[in-house]
């Protein structure tokens, strides 16, 4: 794709619009009930796959799924321990 000049630019605008629309439609869904954090990760992946802007605000969402994802699970072990210590009592 890259060899050519007009398959480059062409195969770029696809990659634009389809990264685009993801990313916001994830920005909607997050006022919305959806997958907001989802999609905008996927629509910076799909976009940073061309255009080396798109790369440091996946690394920024990565982070932070990284960290809410561990933020849960952490919750949940928490809230097993403190039932299983009411069980306890």
């Amino acid at each position: 794709m890259h060899a050519h000049p007009v398959l480059s630019w062409a195969w770029r605008i696809v990659v634009a619009v389809v990264g685009g629309v993801i990313l916001l439609t994830g920005i909607v869904m997050c006022v919305t009930p959806g997958p907001g954090a989802a999609a905008i990760i996927l629509g910076l992946a799909i976009l940073s796959t061309e255009f080396r802007w798109a790369r440091v605000p996946l690394r920024y969402a990565r982070r932070w799924a990284y960290r809410a994802r561990e933020k849960a699970v952490e919750a949940r072990y928490r809230r097993r321990a403190r039932r299983k210590l009411r069980l306890r009592l």
